[in-house]
């Protein structure tokens, strides 16, 4: 979307706190955020001239934008992130260090461990949660534990093992932080009564603790012990701050509700439907209901009500509605709320019904309408996931190989509509580089390879692989510019441990899921420049091409030498190898005739 075309609606954005959504020409969501106003936010992507590269890919692609408006920025950002998770929009993080909000789970085991996670597991446990603040619920853990005495060991306590005396406390019985329940000095039905004084914290019902502590704060200040009168007052802070009423994203006492709202037209009526669970928000959704006939505002509400629930399955035991409806759900309760949190949600429902009303008579006026392009699917789906300026029909991917620290060797392969192109695979023989140098490697063999497309009037490929990390993207990238071709094909590195993706100059990779197409894709091209690498190295090997440094040591022959670097993995553990570690290895005489040929290289020799 160009500047000029944000101008154009650049006024109908709610200045609200909420959440934006971008999607391209083919309705595909490409990024989520979080906004304290929603105009001054997004605004921000069409008129801020300092931009990345991949922020303004982003706006080149966005066709069109969503809002969903929030009571307040904390509820804005909870709702970013269930959007996220659930549908993991490519332009946001990985998220995969991503972000997720914690729970505090109550395992199901025996003397249930308490500890924060951020994966929900359904194997029986209590998941309290979740909250807003990692850094938060570990200081409320560490609070609780030092005075509810939780176990923090990860021993089965099962009645069978205690049982068997074979456990003895630690060191967190003699702190007073355990009561010792691994030697059978605490029973099951005591560790509940903690775990009860646990949830009722976690919950919100803090009165009698607070005044606890109040008095005890009270107590140590009158006797001048100031030092731990502040320690008390940060513990009654941090429980105040711990629960704040009136959210309408996070409260737990809402339950698990469905919320409608309607905006009725002249011939046709939209319907918002806002899913919470366990106080919170998780999903938004609007649908628009053409009108055969002048039906009623009920009777319109109530034939989405049952579409919408039956669409998502929905089996919350109450719907939260402007007006009563005629409603057929079992055991289902309706709600008409008229104050408190449970009307905060119907009016967040009711102005997001409003703004999409808008929005459709809007595009209707405009004639807005997707485009989508008929493309193959998996490369422009690799062009959205990379950010490239074109869809990559043709795609080239390096590699260096070499057998135990000798004989480097680097290899391309090429791959045209997705597909191996193996007429244009090519082998390279290093030639200006001693030694094992990836770096230098990587730099001669891409050189060649460019200057040779070049001077030719060859075709560029649109996107280059590098295998390997940083170091290897950097030596490529040097010779690129050598040849003055930056910016004429992206190069990427593809990091060999965590197959993260480099782009040059970006100090962040970035990490696609594992099971992307793209990565796929990715993948699959890389383990066949290997397959091919391997291939050319092992021929190279049968033909004698390589000759390593140790057959050129007289009396040392080809068989002896590939027998030294197996074991030693390389010439220069060899050089610094001992001679009883020679000795085992080849024998006792040609071990002396090794180790007497590197014998000045050692440290210390003259």
């Amino acid at each position: 979307m160009r500047s000029e075309e944000f101008q154009h609606i650049q006024s109908t954005i709610p200045q609200d706190p909420g959440i934006y959504k971008y999607f391209d020409r083919e309705g595909m969501l490409l990024y989520v955020g979080k906004a304290k106003n929603l105009r001054k936010r997004v605004s921000s992507y069409f008129t801020s001239r300092k931009t990345s590269r991949k922020t303004a890919e982003l706006v080149r692609r966005i066709d069109r934008i969503e809002f969903t408006i929030a009571v307040s920025e904390q509820d804005a950002l909870l709702l970013e992130n269930n959007l996220i998770k659930e549908f993991q929009p490519r332009f946001n993080i990985d998220l995969k260090d991503d972000k997720t909000y914690p729970y505090i789970v109550i395992r199901k085991e025996a003397f249930p461990r308490v500890f924060l996670t951020r994966r929900m597991i359904r194997d029986g446990s209590e998941y309290l949660g979740p909250f807003t603040s990692s850094g938060k619920v570990r200081e409320m853990l560490t609070f609780i534990r030092q005075h509810i005495q939780i176990r923090t060991c990860t021993l089965n306590l099962s009645e069978k093992q205690v049982a068997k005396g074979k456990y003895k406390v630690c060191l967190e019985y003699h702190l007073g932080n355990c009561k010792g329940p691994c030697v059978g000095l605490q029973t099951e039905a005591d560790y509940q009564e903690g775990l009860q004084q646990l949830r009722a914290i976690l919950k919100g019902n803090l009165s009698p603790i607070l005044q606890h502590y109040k008095a005890e704060m009270k107590k140590h200040a009158e006797a001048l012990a100031f030092e731990r009168a502040e320690m008390l007052r940060k513990k009654i802070e941090h429980l105040k701050n711990y629960y704040t009423p009136g959210s309408a994203v996070v409260n737990p006492k809402l339950g698990d509700l469905d919320v409608f709202s309607i905006a009725d037209g002249d011939d046709v009526a939209f319907v918002n439907f806002l899913m919470v669970r366990g106080g919170m928000i998780i999903d938004t959704h609007s649908i628009e209901i053409r009108k055969k006939i002048d039906e009623p505002d009920e009777e319109l509400l109530s034939i989405s009500v049952r579409h919408l629930r039956e669409t998502f399955r929905s089996e919350a035991p109450e719907i939260i509605v402007p007006f009563y409806i005629e409603f057929t759900g079992d055991d289902v309760e309706q709600t008409v709320p008229k104050t408190g949190d449970k009307r905060k949600l119907l009016e967040m429902s009711k102005r997001n019904v409003e703004h999409f009303q808008r929005e459709w008579r809007r595009k209707r006026t405009l004639l807005l309408e997707a485009n989508p392009e008929a493309e193959d699917s998996l490369l422009i789906q690799l062009q959205s996931d990379l950010s490239l300026p074109v869809i990559p029909e043709h795609i080239e991917c390096f590699d260096n190989s070499n057998f135990q620290g000798s004989y480097p060797v680097s290899a391309m392969v090429c791959f045209k509509g997705g597909k191996p192109s193996k007429s244009d695979y090519r082998h390279f023989n290093v030639k200006s580089v001693a030694g094992i140098n990836d770096f230098a490697t990587m730099e001669e063999v891409v050189f060649r390879r460019y200057a040779k497309l070049r001077d030719e009037g060859l075709p560029l490929p649109q996107l280059v692989i590098i295998d390997g990390g940083k170091g290897q993207l950097g030596a490529a990238m040097e010779s690129i510019r050598k040849l003055d071709l930056t910016g004429k094909m992206t190069v990427v590195g593809l990091a060999k441990q965590e197959e993260e993706i480099f782009f040059p100059g970006d100090s962040e990779s970035l990490k696609l899921p594992w099971d992307n197409p793209s990565l796929m894709l990715i993948r699959r091209i890389r383990d066949e420049v290997h397959r091919f690498g391997i291939t050319f190295h092992r021929q190279q090997r049968s033909r004698g091409t390589f000759k390593n440094k140790l057959e050129e040591i007289e009396g040392i022959g080809k068989q002896t030498a590939e027998t030294l670097l197996r074991n030693f993995k390389s010439v220069k553990r060899v050089s610094s190898a001992s001679l009883e570690d020679l000795e085992e290895v080849i024998g006792a005489g040609k071990a002396r005739i090794i180790y007497a040929h590197f014998e000045s290289e050692r440290p210390g020799a003259n």
